[in-house]
């Protein structure tokens, strides 16, 4: 899901290419903050002119939407998977969940920058309504859920989608990725949490 115009990528000069400039970018907007960051910033933590980072983008505003997309499409993309998947809605959403994980998990520092944008600029106001679709279509999910009866009557299907996607993304206050526990067991211990207190108690055998 692509935010904002879309540009081709400038061809770069040698040793530096426009995905490790956009990691470093996107290090020093969460250190800085994206509003407190200037060219003159990323040009020292690079060690290169801001001319030479000019030749892979127009600014940035443009690093800011190249940034958030790559978090926004792994989630739009998590979600596209769990809509397609066949079974009762409370495995799909179940399996977001996990794939959301992971998604947080193999893009860390893109999640924590689409997550601390405030609406400030036009890239980011994007950004947030795109977040808000996604949380829409968790809504969704577990609404559904609850229609089929498997989820429990007493729970508020916005308020589940809400406090299930807080806990995902509250793994980027703390999260490190060497801190010797993978996704996979990130994704069981959250899901554990979460789907046993929302899961319906299944019926008692007569």
């Amino acid at each position: 899901m692509t935010i904002g115009r879309v540009t081709t990528p400038r061809r770069g000069r040698p040793g530096y290419d426009l995905e490790s400039l956009l990691a470093v970018a996107v290090t020093v907007f969460n250190e800085r903050g994206y509003e407190a960051t200037t060219m003159e910033d990323l040009s020292r933590r690079l060690g290169i002119t801001k001319s030479a980072i000019y030749h892979h983008v127009t600014g940035k505003d443009e690093l800011l939407r190249l940034a958030v997309d790559r978090a926004l499409d792994g989630l739009f993309e998590a979600a596209t998977e769990a809509a397609a998947m066949p079974g009762p809605a409370i495995d799909r959403l179940e399996h977001l969940v996990r794939r959301s994980v992971h998604v947080l998990v193999d893009r860390l520092p893109f999640v924590t920058l689409l997550l601390r944008v405030r609406g400030n600029t036009e890239i980011e106001r994007r950004a947030l309504a795109h977040r808000r679709r996604f949380d829409q279509m968790v809504g969704a999910l577990v609404r559904q859920a609850e229609e089929e009866g498997d989820v429990r009557p007493d729970v508020d299907p916005a308020i589940a989608a809400r406090m299930l996607f807080g806990l995902v993304n509250s793994l980027t206050e703390w999260y490190r990725p060497r801190g010797g526990v993978d996704a996979d067991e990130l994704a069981d211990t959250l899901c554990v949490l979460a789907f046993q207190g929302l899961r319906r108690d299944p019926p008692a055998p007569r």
